[in-house]
């Protein structure tokens, strides 16, 4: 057991601007600090099994969930359940740094959701 933040941490790039910090990384827990530039977003997805939890640390994030958009503040979060189509986008004027802890694990347990149009 040590200490572990953004510089330690196992780094990877994602969506070609964003950034990601596994914190925890186990079998039936993941724990991973996002940083996202402003305008930056995800594609629409869900998760077949993963609880996802969205909690801000810096910003201001957009996350859409099943055609309805939350705004999520420092020092907010949001749970989305398994199976709701999602999509996290920062529309503000400053990075977006949030943690997202999923139970179990996300990563290769994503599939696409396209957006639905409304009439």
């Amino acid at each position: 057991m040590s200490v572990i933040d953004t510089t330690t941490a196992e780094h990877y790039r994602w969506g070609g601007v964003c950034d990601g910090w596994h914190l925890v990384r186990q079998a039936g827990l993941s724990v991973i600090e996002e940083r996202v530039p402003p305008g930056g977003s995800e594609v629409r997805h869900a998760h077949t099994q993963a609880t996802q939890f969205f909690y801000v640390l810096a910003g201001e994030l957009a996350i859409e969930v099943d055609g309805i958009e939350h705004h999520v503040t420092a020092g907010q979060g949001l749970e989305i359940a398994p199976m709701q189509a999602h999509q996290v986008a920062n529309l503000g004027e400053i990075d977006a740094r949030f943690l997202v802890v999923s139970q179990p694990p996300s990563h290769n347990d994503r599939i696409p959701a396209p957006h639905t149009v409304s009439c």
